[in-house]
Parts: C-alpha cells; sequence; structure tokens
C-alpha cells in the first residue's frame, strides 16, 4: 500500500471540515468561486489536452 492511499485513508469527516473551514479563512467568501471556476477551466483544458494526445497517437500508428 503507497503512502498516498494511507493518507486519504486516514481523513474523515472532520478534517474535511477544518480544511475547509481552513480555506474560507485563507480566500474568503468572494475568491472561492474564482478559485473553483479556474480549477474547473484548468482541468479541461488538461482533458482536452491529453485527449489530442492520444488521438495523435492512434494518428500515429496508423
Amino acid at each position: 500500500m503507497n503512502s498516498l492511499s494511507i493518507f486519504f485513508g486516514m481523513i474523515g469527516g472532520p478534517q474535511i471540515i477544518i480544511i475547509l473551514v481552513v480555506i474560507l479563512l485563507l480566500f474568503g467568501g468572494r475568491k472561492i468561486p474564482e478559485l473553483m471556476r479556474g480549477l474547473g477551466s484548468g482541468i479541461k483544458e488538461f482533458k482536452n489536452a491529453s485527449k489530442e494526445d492520444s488521438e495523435e497517437k492512434i494518428e500515429e500508428k496508423k
């Protein structure tokens, strides 16, 4: 078992609440939607880039 699965195995409800409160205190209520929007667009760009990369590999094999 790797250390990452051990780390996530130890996170429960109270720890998640503490993390959310800390994030709220650090960034404030107004910044959180902007951060989430930026995170979402970053994930979308990553998926598109990986999709394009896999399509290029398929075309190279032909």
